[in-house]
């Protein structure tokens, strides 16, 4: 073979070697390439979001039945953002560790047991607050109020207590109004003698040993996008118009 020919073989054959490697690493491309189509994408992680510990309890009335004293729009914002609200923080944090001990406990049993103890503030605060937000809505009643007023036994105790009925009512608005920062105003029977008090944010007559019978909430948010500052229009319209005696009754007993 002469040097040309031989030449001429080599390169012919480096050519075809290069050739035939750019296939193979061609088609070693498409079968990644094909594997990769068909390989399956993993499925995302599931994330699940624990069991309510407390479901929300419905209000006792539509959210338009307290028109025109109390708004639906207040009681729309004050219902859905405030009561849920608390009631929503309370079970997340009835899911971390720290708190599981409580899981068992009614609310009203987390708030008693979990009183006054800064370290559990937090766990106070959303049970005190969705107790204290539910014995709200019953203590009215729509087209409450004076059209069906207090009879029996707790009428006779107001009047041992305040003198009469609309002596009680007085000294129940000026109470309200006169509390200063945010709480509620209760009714609460205390070893058989009526008392009217207000309590600071979520305090309830139970953790002083008292049967509460009815409450009017005086957070601003209670009231404020109807009777914005003036605390006085909003008691009276409450007192007059949506007391429910019957339950206050009721939770007296006999």
């Amino acid at each position: 073979m002469t040097d040309m020919t031989r030449r001429n073989f080599l390169s012919t054959a480096s050519i075809a070697s290069a050739a035939a490697a750019t296939v193979a690493l061609g088609g070693a491309r498409l079968v990644k390439a094909a594997e990769a189509a068909v390989t399956p994408t993993p499925a995302p992680a599931v994330v699940t979001t624990p069991a309510a510990i407390f479901p929300n309890p419905p209000l006792p009335y539509a959210e338009t039945a307290l028109d025109p004293v109390i708004s639906s729009k207040t009681v729309g914002f004050h219902y859905n953002k405030h009561h849920l609200g608390a009631l929503s923080g309370l079970n997340t944090n009835l899911n971390l560790p720290e708190f599981a001990a409580y899981k068992d406990m009614s609310l009203e049993q987390i708030m008693l047991t979990t009183a006054n103890q800064k370290s559990l503030t937090k766990i106070f605060n959303g049970a005190a607050s969705a107790v204290s937000h539910d014995f709200y809505w019953n203590s009215m009643l729509p087209n409450g109020g004076d059209a069906v007023q207090p009879t029996g036994k707790l009428l006779d105790m107001i009047k041992t207590a305040f003198g009469d009925f609309a002596a009680f009512k007085t000294k129940l608005s000026d109470v309200g109004v006169a509390h200063t920062g945010s709480g509620y105003v209760w009714l609460a029977d205390n070893g058989g003698k009526l008392e009217i008090m207000s309590l600071p944010n979520y305090d309830n007559p139970k953790m002083l040993g008292m049967k509460p019978l009815l409450t009017i909430d005086v957070f601003e948010h209670a009231y404020y996008l109807d009777y914005q500052n003036v605390r006085k229009s909003y008691m009276d319209a409450v007192i007059a118009k949506l007391i429910n005696w019957n339950k206050a009754s009721e939770r007296l007993g006999a």
